[in-house]
């Protein structure tokens, strides 16, 4: 899947949206963040880093460093809280199933209780 194929899957979890805060400060393709729409929190940065899709997860503590330990391709997210994100280098050792198992379980932990 490319950048857009992720987003569009992003954006099919419910009432969401894509942001682009960083644009202006980062040299290349945009970071898109895609947000719930009702509390504004976000649940993916899918950016490109060196030519390869990144995306950073939120996630349960103990399920992210379980998911570091099995995954080569998954690392403490960059510029985001380590203990809670988690990075998932696509092309590697995780399968598009895999991560898009992730992201629905990084929205489902920021999505407001009642929609």
């Amino acid at each position: 899947m490319n950048k857009e194929n992720w987003l569009e899957f992003c954006l099919s979890l419910g009432p969401t949206f894509a942001d682009t805060p960083f644009a202006k400060m980062e040299k290349g393709p945009a970071t898109v963040v895609v947000k719930h729409l009702k509390n504004k929190k976000s649940f993916v940065y899918i950016s490109e880093r060196e030519g390869k899709l990144v995306l950073a997860v939120k996630g349960l503590p103990s399920v992210n460093e379980e998911l570091r330990e099995s995954f080569d391709s998954i690392r403490p997210a960059w510029h985001m809280n380590k203990t809670h994100w988690n990075d998932i280098h696509l092309g590697g050792d995780v399968s598009e199933e895999q991560a898009k198992q992730m992201i629905e379980n990084s929205y489902r932990l920021i999505k407001p209780k009642r929609e």
